[in-house]
């Protein structure tokens, strides 16, 4: 699944953890987004994880399922390239 991940966090200290965990499932765009190409086993892992780091009454996290055809039409002026995961074993 393909997910947009946009965060309003405002404690500095939990906005970096929450970085560094949105790091490591996917691709930093902008400054509170993140676009993630995940499985349903990462998106709940994601989830829990991100749950346990926020302060729901300050904070705020979303997600934005597209589809495989709505991923195809995003498009992007400028910023930065997007990362390649393609793996190839040979």
């Amino acid at each position: 699944m393909y997910i947009i991940i946009s965060y309003d966090i405002s404690d500095n200290k939990r906005r970096t953890k929450i970085h560094k965990v949105l790091s490591s499932y996917g691709q930093w765009m902008q400054f509170s987004v993140f676009e993630c190409s995940l499985t349903a086993t990462q998106y709940v892992k994601l989830r829990n994880r991100l749950n346990k780091l926020i302060n729901p009454e300050e904070d705020s996290i979303r997600f934005y399922f597209l589809c495989q055809h709505c991923e195809q039409k995003v498009e992007r002026i400028g910023g930065v390239q997007v990362r390649d995961d393609t793996v190839f074993i040979v």
